[in-house]
């Protein structure tokens, strides 16, 4: 029974850290959902994502010792992001008022990497750390273009709890990033690594609380 209630309890745990990442990410300006400045704030989501969902299912996949663990995590937060989705959507907005960001198939190249190298907390840390850094702007730009234009949703219904001095204005799109995926890219792959290897350190800190 004990054995049972520590691993429901621990998986338990997962499930609210996740959905807390979720919520963390999202009030980083509501941006997450990549409609307000989508193409010219891309590099910075990119940056924001890789190293939020890196540092969480990193940590949960070396708790754990598990290959899978990262993607059962980036698909609790995909999960809450629909949830959110869909509660701006019964408010009366279009379906493309939110953009739901692609977390899964990074995580997946993370457990990859675990898996793959028989569970090696370095190589996890150094290759899936620069795999989820890597892929994570392709996969979301490509989810972007596949809805309407972000910005014609920016202007056409602006946030409710939007000030003032947050209203979209027309960005300069091409004038300082020429190419926002291989840059958030290049950037997501250097700082995810470090941030990887901060996800695995909360287990060392975790073991010793739990000895405590």
């Amino acid at each position: 029974v004990m054995v049972w209630l520590r691993r429901t309890t621990h998986y338990l745990f997962i499930v609210v850290v996740a959905v807390n990442s979720t919520l963390l990410t999202i009030n980083a300006g509501d941006y997450i959902f990549y409609t307000d400045w989508a193409w010219t704030s891309f590099v910075v989501f990119s940056i924001s994502q890789s190293t939020m969902l890196v540092v969480g299912a990193i940590y949960y996949m070396l708790f754990t010792g598990v290959p899978g663990t990262a993607t059962y995590y980036a698909t609790i937060m995909t999960i809450y992001t629909w949830v959110a989705k869909g509660a701006w959507f019964a408010l009366g907005y279009p379906y493309d008022f939110i953009t739901v960001p692609v977390w899964i198939p990074s995580a997946m190249l993370l457990d990859l990497s675990y898996w793959a190298t028989r569970r090696n907390k370095h190589a996890a840390i150094l290759i899936g750390g620069t795999l989820v850094g890597l892929s994570l702007p392709l996969f979301n730009m490509i989810n972007l273009l596949t809805i309407r234009d972000p910005l014609e949703m920016a202007f056409k219904y602006p946030r409710p709890t939007l000030p003032p001095y947050m209203t979209p204005i027309e960005p300069q799109v091409g004038k300082f990033y020429n190419s926002p995926v291989a840059l958030g890219a290049g950037a997501g792959a250097v700082l995810s690594v470090p941030i990887a290897a901060l996800g695995a350190k909360l287990n060392t800190w975790t073991y010793r609380w739990m000895a405590a």
